[in-house]
C-alpha cells in the first residue's frame, strides 16, 4: 500500500502528521510518499490551502485536522480491503 503525504516546510500540522505516520508505517507497513506542494505546481494548485492532506492508495483522501485515530482507521480499513480483495481473488482462481 502507498500512502502520499502532501506537505510543506512551514507547516507545524504537517510534521506532526509526518510522525504519527512513521509510527503507523511500522505497525500496518505501507510505503510513505512526501510530496512538498511548494515543489511541485500541481500539488500546490490543489491543496495549498487543504495541507496537510493524506492519500491513502485505493483508500480516502484525508484532510486537515486529521487525528492519529482517524489516521488509524483509515490505514487498517484499507489494509484489510486489500487483504480481503487478495483472498476473493485467489478463491476464483
Amino acid at each position: 500500500m502507498y500512502v502520499t503525504l502532501y506537505t510543506k516546510q512551514a507547516c507545524q500540522l504537517c510534521h506532526v502528521l509526518k510522525a504519527d505516520l512513521l509510527l503507523l508505517q511500522s505497525e500496518i507497513g505501507f510505503v510513505l510518499y512526501e510530496v512538498d506542494i511548494d515543489r511541485d505546481g500541481e500539488a500546490a494548485r490543489r491543496y495549498q490551502h487543504l495541507i496537510p492532506v493524506v492519500d491513502i492508495q485505493g483508500g480516502p483522501l484525508l484532510y486537515a485536522p486529521i487525528s492519529y485515530d482517524d489516521l488509524f482507521d483509515a490505514l487498517d480499513t484499507d489494509k484489510r480491503n486489500s487483504a480481503t480483495e487478495g483472498a476473493l481473488r485467489s478463491l476464483h482462481e
